[in-house]
């Protein structure tokens, strides 16, 4: 079972710098650890997100590794014009050897559309407009755009034709889509949902491909000695986490999409998250990606107030005592 990370890159606490820092250490030790890849949100105007522009943290993550795989979970494409974006990619893949992976959305937080003048009501036109033409920039090394002339990129992808492409999943139409593109997919959702998932995504294959897909389900994932010193650091740290997830909508007075408990019992129980021993959270992670029927973990090991020894333990634990029971 491949194992990857995906991160808000939240900051509760720390003075920025440093928190950039402590967060690239972390990713080389992803790196070390033997993960796929880390997969990065992009949020605005709010804790959740401190890589308001994933390129720039994403070119020094390829600087600090050398084989974890890594890109955008996702692009908010109605904030990118297509010409930069796909320019930009082609650099990120060079820089990196053809490490990139690339995700796309319409933007999942109406809020931060709007700080840079967008209607959320624009946003799905906007996304089916530009993505054609960023892949097809990508694929040919030329942008081309109704009513002018095609624009040569000069830099080109690493990977051919492109970089593989990654799409979030809600429901199983979102999954038939991505499997008729030939997109991977991760899901955050509960269980049953994200099964459905699954099956729909297995039944749009279109044939059968060179190699299997992967299908994430991603989980907050914390790891101690003990159950209840897991326990106890999850509990502590999630909230502030939850804090920033929901920081805009309060603050605008509105509602979060995809809404998350404000505590950690709770999220447990929804079954998005494990705290404990090594072998409790092998025994979760099997009976979820059993369950699921996905077969690419994605972990969240790094959110809230944790800090850089307790995440080192938890990760290490997880690398030498929880990844071997995947296998």
């Amino acid at each position: 079972m491949k194992v990857g990370v995906f991160d808000h890159l939240d900051n509760a606490t720390l003075p920025m710098a440093q928190f950039m820092e402590q967060r690239l250490a972390l990713i080389e030790a992803y790196d070390r650890a033997g993960f796929h890849a880390y997969h990065l949100a992009e949020h605005h105007g709010t804790a959740l997100g401190m890589a308001p522009s994933p390129n720039v943290f994403l070119a020094a993550v390829a600087m600090r590794t050398k084989q974890l795989r890594f890109g955008p979970m996702v692009y908010a494409l109605p904030l990118y014009h297509p010409l930069r974006l796909a320019q930009e990619i082609c650099m990120l893949d060079q820089l990196s050897g053809g490490r990139l992976l690339i995700g796309f959305g319409r933007g999942s937080s109406p809020a931060e559309l709007r700080f840079y003048g967008i209607d959320p009501a624009e946003a799905e036109a906007i996304f089916r407009a530009s993505l054609p033409l960023v892949l097809e920039a990508l694929e040919t090394g030329v942008y081309r755009e109704p009513g002018r002339e095609p624009i040569e990129l000069k830099v080109d992808c690493f990977q051919k034709p492109a970089p593989p492409v990654w799409y979030g999943v809600h429901s199983p139409e979102s999954a038939e889509r991505a499997a008729l593109r030939g997109w991977q997919t991760i899901s955050l959702d509960a269980v049953e949902e994200a099964r459905a998932c699954s099956l729909a995504y297995r039944g749009a294959l279109p044939g059968t491909p060179a190699a299997e897909p992967l299908l994430g389900l991603g989980r907050f994932i914390v790891v101690a000695e003990t159950d209840a010193q897991a326990q106890a650091l999850a509990a502590r740290a999630y909230p502030h986490w939850h804090t920033a997830f929901t920081h805009l909508a309060r603050k605008l007075g509105s509602t979060a999409r995809h809404p998350r408990p404000d505590n950690w019992a709770a999220l447990h129980g929804q079954g998005k998250g494990v705290a404990g021993s090594p072998d409790t959270v092998a025994r979760f992670v099997r009976a979820q990606m059993e369950e699921s029927q996905c077969n690419y973990l994605v972990g969240q090991f790094a959110f809230g107030d944790l800090s850089a020894s307790e995440l080192a333990t938890s990760l290490d634990l997880f690398q030498h005592r929880v990844m071997p029971q995947l296998d």
